[in-house]
């Protein structure tokens, strides 16, 4: 992982999220993967590290009535494609808005995509 130091600071509601690296072969069948296979999964994650949380994240009691969905250190579901992608070295990260989160998980190397 990356020095959090160097990277950019989620504000306002947003959040940081660390994309974890894709395998680069089909489970326990050994398969090795096309780099466009690959490419696509990397594309097409849905799940992450949160890294970092800006100050007003889950802050508006009226949208989140309960409290956070979320802290950092927890692996969190959420929609392909969704937030600001970048990356720093060979890790992506992103950064999204607080409500894009959907589920907290348990163990993300349980989850595929589904196709």
């Amino acid at each position: 992982m990356t020095d959090l130091a160097k990277l950019p600071q989620p504000k306002g509601y947003r959040i940081l999220v660390e994309i974890p690296k894709v395998e680069d072969t089909y489970g326990a069948s050994g398969i090795i993967k096309t780099s466009k296979a690959m490419d696509h999964d990397h594309v097409l994650s849905f799940c992450g590290l949160v890294l970092a949380m800006g100050e007003e994240a889950y802050s508006d009691e009226g949208r989140f009535p309960s409290g956070p969905w979320c802290k950092v250190g927890d692996y969190v579901m959420f929609r392909m494609n969704s937030g600001t992608r970048f990356k720093v070295g060979e890790t992506e990260y992103r950064i999204f808005n607080d409500d894009t989160v959907e589920a907290v998980v348990a163990d993300p190397r349980e989850l595929t995509r589904a196709s």
